[in-house]
């Protein structure tokens, strides 16, 4: 194998790791790195990525000045050098030029695409209700829910998703009072579910949590982002899993928070 053919595999690498550190660097700047990661991941992931930019830089460098002083594979005094056969190059050219161009797409794609958040679609793969909620947060958070001194005020979809799960009298909860705010994932007759994604790392650890809604008014489209008002209620049909949904008051459509998920 050539100088030039042995460095390629170092060269792809080190490339590799320069444009995810400065896709990273560039979300960071742009605001945007909350959408792919919890933020108490950020600051280290930031440094992480400062780090690997000169690190990556001076490694390129390296192997291109080491590119230049190789001496060639065989001397007059040496045995020569078993190269490998022509389809054994092509076949590390063609996986070579794969990996090359996943890196180059993955980096434009960054770069010049907005920034997307989970959709319905991805919430109804992965089964949105509450029972996914153990595997994307612990229930220490919610362990005091039941208490009448706690203020339940703050609590977001996840929260009370995890209180519905952890109560086995759900009865106590009935009549509470309830404005949360989420996407729209439709159901059946005339209901759905207001949902949130619970990131406990990244986005592709993301699991959806969700309540359902009943509303005597029309069913927002899905993905839509509403601010629903009203009270918990026993949910109408007996053979969902569900036991509480939300009876309605008020469906607001509103526009997409700035940070859409929960942690």
């Amino acid at each position: 194998m050539s100088s030039s053919e042995s460095r390629k595999p170092a060269f792809l690498g080190l490339g590799s790791v320069l444009a995810v550190a400065l896709c990273t660097l560039w979300l960071a700047v742009a605001g945007h790195l909350d959408l792919y990661i919890n933020p108490r991941y950020a600051v280290f992931t930031i440094v992480l990525a400062a780090v690997a930019v000169p690190a990556s830089i001076a490694g390129l460098v390296v192997v291109a000045r080491g590119a230049g002083h190789t001496h060639d594979d065989a001397g007059p005094d040496d045995a020569p050098v078993a190269r490998p056969g022509g389809s054994a190059r092509l076949v590390r050219a063609t996986l070579g030029g794969i990996a090359a161009a996943i890196t180059i797409g993955v980096t434009v794609a960054m770069l010049v695409l907005p920034p997307a958040t989970l959709s319905a679609r991805t919430a109804q793969q992965r089964s949105v209700d509450s029972a996914t909620l153990s595997n994307a947060t612990g229930s220490g958070t919610v362990s005091l829910l039941g208490s009448e001194s706690v203020d339940t005020s703050g609590y977001g979809v996840k929260d009370w998703a995890a209180l519905i799960r952890q109560t086995t009298d759900t009865s106590s909860l009935v009549g509470k009072r309830v404005t949360l705010t989420g996407f729209v994932v439709p159901g059946p007759d005339g209901s759905f579910t207001l949902t949130r994604f619970v990131i406990s790392c990244c986005a592709v650890d993301a699991q959806p949590v969700g309540l359902g809604v009943t509303t005597d008014g029309t069913v927002p489209d899905e993905n839509e982002w509403v601010t629903v008002t009203g009270a918990l209620a026993a949910n109408p049909d007996q053979s969902a899993d569900a036991r509480i949904v939300i009876k309605a008051a008020t469906v607001k459509r509103v526009d997409q928070p700035k940070d859409p998920y929960e942690y």
